[in-house]
């Protein structure tokens, strides 16, 4: 099963999308991951906006909307600059506190 998952206005399709509650410094933040697709077309745009690391979330379809960081985060490919290639990039964001 799919959810779409805004950051910073880029819609992502992603799977496996899965969402707790973790407490951080006496706080309860939301804590969101997933995994997605990135194909060798797409690499730039979300690489650029992973190193940004400071993100609005948006999951419309659990009205979910808040301020996040990465809590975690790989992929299986470190050079998607091949014409074709795709790689598996997971990610787990969590709530600023």
């Amino acid at each position: 099963m799919t959810q779409n998952v805004i950051m910073n206005d880029v819609t992502i399709n992603a799977r496996h999308y899965h969402e707790e509650t973790i407490t951080k410094e006496g706080r309860e933040l939301l804590k969101i991951g997933f995994d997605f697709k990135v194909t060798s077309d797409d690499y730039h745009e979300i690489t650029t906006l992973l190193y940004n690391n400071d993100f609005r979330v948006q999951v419309p379809e659990k009205n979910i909307d808040f301020a996040a960081t990465i809590h975690n985060y790989s992929t299986s490919i470190t050079n998607l600059y091949e014409e074709g290639a795709v790689g598996d990039f997971k990610l787990e964001l969590v709530e600023k506190g």
